[in-house]
């Protein structure tokens, strides 16, 4: 932070030092005239600023932040309260030997990131014969503010607002996520309506709010244990639906950052009381094991899989009908993806390309993180991204495939699908 000596002279006065001397120019090049000369005349007088040698103040000149924390030390020591400055300047007056307070290192512990976004989704898929077409639009703006407690508690939220062309999200649903963290060595714990990316496959199973407690142990080799519960299962549960499920999972894995990534998953969904999976598959919970591996070629190549299986449900029911045996594909995930470079929302010009081959089982995927393929189909996603200007970044994805039965038998054939997405993100 750099600014020059006049800008902050007003700044200092208006937040507390209130000084009344009148005193002579102490300053050969400040004429009289300036703008600032009555604050430069009073704080000089009252010893906050000191000129050069040669009775010259500079006031056009930029000061550094050394600089700044001895005036803001001399303000403080003169009563003033210069709450904001005191903490950002906080590790140039510790060096300094000024302390200071709680209070002050407080001043500004919120901080506010946010994002607007405007998204397009249409898709054209196969039903028994007929083509469905749907295409939907959504803009949406996010406020993210996060909330210091003390060293190692802080607070989050999002705060989100959904507009479809026509309605906007009701009032209750526009906290999205809160939650407070716990940040120690080589532990972390959250706590509340949190935001829960599957770290083994990169939210190929689940990438949505949880309602949640969850820890995370360990340095290069992390394990990451969660319990809460969840609205989302896609296979047997609208995102709407009022009712959820229970859901538990342990992960371990290494490094993200690693050349080599490697990473073992167990996820568990069940609820007794809710009827939608038991009436769907006649069980009340499904288990889902996964393995994944990735690989950094340089610093553009990169590569991953994984693989996740669920040998539960065994067959759907159908009121009034036998069970009908539930299809292999269905109680089958993967993903194998190859990534060329990636954008920085820093960096102008700056993009990512990446093509994938990934298979969705119905009943292996809760809320997967892809924006063109969904539960129970499988084909081909290609896309990528690009920063126009700092912090303005547009996306493309195109799907084509298939959507897989999730039943064995006469007329059970896999069938058409196509998807496309857009986006353009603006962060502030």
């Amino acid at each position: 932070m750099k600014c020059k000596f006049t800008t902050v002279l007003a700044t200092i006065l208006t937040a507390g030092m209130a000084c009344t001397v009148q005193a002579a120019n102490p300053f050969s090049d400040v004429p009289t005239g300036h703008w600032a000369y009555d604050s430069i005349t009073q704080l000089a007088a009252a010893g906050v600023i000191e000129g050069y040698g040669d009775d010259s103040f500079r006031g056009d000149r930029l000061m550094t932040r050394y600089e700044m924390a001895q005036i803001v030390a001399r303000a403080m020591a003169k009563g003033a309260r210069v709450d904001k400055l005191a903490a950002e300047f906080a590790n140039e007056l510790d060096t300094l030997g000024v302390r200071v307070s709680e209070l002050e290192k407080k001043s500004d512990n919120v901080k506010w990131n946010g994002s607007f976004l405007a998204r397009y989704w249409h898709s054209r898929k196969a039903d028994d014969g007929e083509i469905e077409k749907v295409g939907r639009k959504l803009l949406t703006a996010r406020l993210e503010p996060t909330f210091t407690i003390n060293d190692n508690w802080s607070g989050h939220a999002r705060i989100e607002a959904n507009y479809n062309g026509g309605t906007v999200e009701p009032v209750p649903t526009l906290f999205k996520r809160i939650w407070v963290q716990g940040d120690y060595k080589n532990f972390q714990v959250l706590g509340g309506r949190i935001p829960y990316l599957t770290n083994v496959d990169n939210g190929m199973i689940y990438d949505h709010e949880l309602d949640a407690v969850q820890a995370t142990f360990g340095n290069k080799v992390k394990a990451t244990v969660t319990y809460g519960k969840t609205n989302r299962y896609d296979a047997v549960l609208d995102e709407n639906s009022p009712t959820g499920g229970n859901y538990q999972a342990i992960e371990i894995y290494n490094d993200r950052d690693a050349k080599f990534t490697w990473g073992l998953g167990f996820h568990r969904w069940h609820d007794r009381k809710t009827t939608n999976l038991y009436e769907e598959c006649g069980v009340s919970s499904v288990k889902i094991f996964e393995v994944g591996l990735g690989y950094k070629f340089d610093k553009n190549w990169s590569a991953n899989g994984i693989f996740a299986w669920t040998n539960s449900p065994d067959a759907e029911h159908e009121p009034g009908d036998p069970p009908e045996k539930c299809s292999s594909e269905s109680k089958r995930a993967f993903s194998i993806e190859l990534d060329y470079k990636k954008a920085d929302p820093a960096v102008k010009n700056s993009f990512g390309l990446f093509a994938a081959y990934r298979q969705l089982g119905h009943y292996v995927v809760i809320a997967p993180t892809y924006d063109t393929i969904g539960h129970g189909e499988r084909g081909l996603e290609i896309g990528g991204e690009y920063v126009f200007a700092k912090n303005m970044i547009g996306t493309v994805k195109y799907f084509v495939g298939q959507k897989m039965p999730d039943e064995v038998g006469p007329g059970e054939v896999c069938q058409s699908a196509q998807a496309f997405y857009t986006e353009f993100k603006v962060l502030f």
